[in-house]
């Protein structure tokens, strides 16, 4: 099972992505982490895609798409994978879409966390987490059980996001709309796309989008 999730940032990708890969044994991908490990093992295209950002640029598609079909390869990706991060962009999902063809697979399911801006703003800029185990809280949806204690460590301290504030949230929603949202005509055109409502509670979210997985057999 070969699986994309889409959405704006604050849609929960992250967190039903670590459900999924739970529950189906899949490896949740993200294209930092994939950089970085290439990187650290002096690969050929690690070494590319390190000069490349000690140049400060952005690592070219190519690169890390390149990087990308070295990971699948490797045993614990059998069962699958979550792609995370991966592709931004219709260029993106062309050049996936290339190298999955060249390896004789293909994306079973691209799957779309629909939300409502308004509210999604909202959600991210009352974002904050524990600072010793990273727990995630919320000042109106999920505080902890008591005020100023982690309800999983017992840590008191609490940290946010220095860009989870409305201004960089709507600037980063702005960017979704205009260089990702294209990518969901152009998977449903392949007939893999899927919607689920990113607003309901998690364990419903959870429920849809298992229902999407689970009927990926139906194309």
């Amino acid at each position: 099972m070969k699986l994309i999730l889409l959405g704006p940032p604050g849609a929960g990708k992250g967190t039903q992505a670590k459900r999924i890969e739970r529950d189906y044994g899949l490896v949740q991908l993200s294209t930092g982490d994939m950089l970085r490990a290439a990187v650290a093992a002096g690969t050929e295209v690690g070494r590319q895609a390190g000069e490349v950002m000690a140049a400060g640029r952005l690592v070219p598609d190519e690169i890390v798409v390149s990087i990308i079909g070295e990971r699948i390869v490797l045993p614990d990706c059998a069962k699958g994978f979550i792609l995370d991060g991966f592709p931004r962009t219709v260029a993106q999902a062309e050049s996936l879409d290339r190298l999955l063809a060249e390896k004789e697979r293909r994306i079973d399911r691209v799957i779309e966390i629909a939300v409502d801006v308004a509210a999604l703003v909202e959600r991210i800029s009352g974002r904050f987490s524990c600072t010793r185990c990273g727990a995630a809280y919320h000042d109106r949806f999920n505080r902890p059980q008591v005020e100023g204690v982690c309800d999983v460590c017992g840590g008191a301290e609490f940290t946010r996001r220095q860009d989870d504030n409305a201004d960089t949230v709507a600037a980063r929603l702005k960017a979704y709309r205009e260089e990702t949202a294209p990518l969901l005509p152009y998977y449903a055109a392949r007939g893999v796309l899927r919607s689920v409502d990113g607003m309901a509670d998690i364990d419903e979210v959870t429920r849809q989008l298992r229902s999407a997985i689970d009927g990926s057999g139906d194309n």
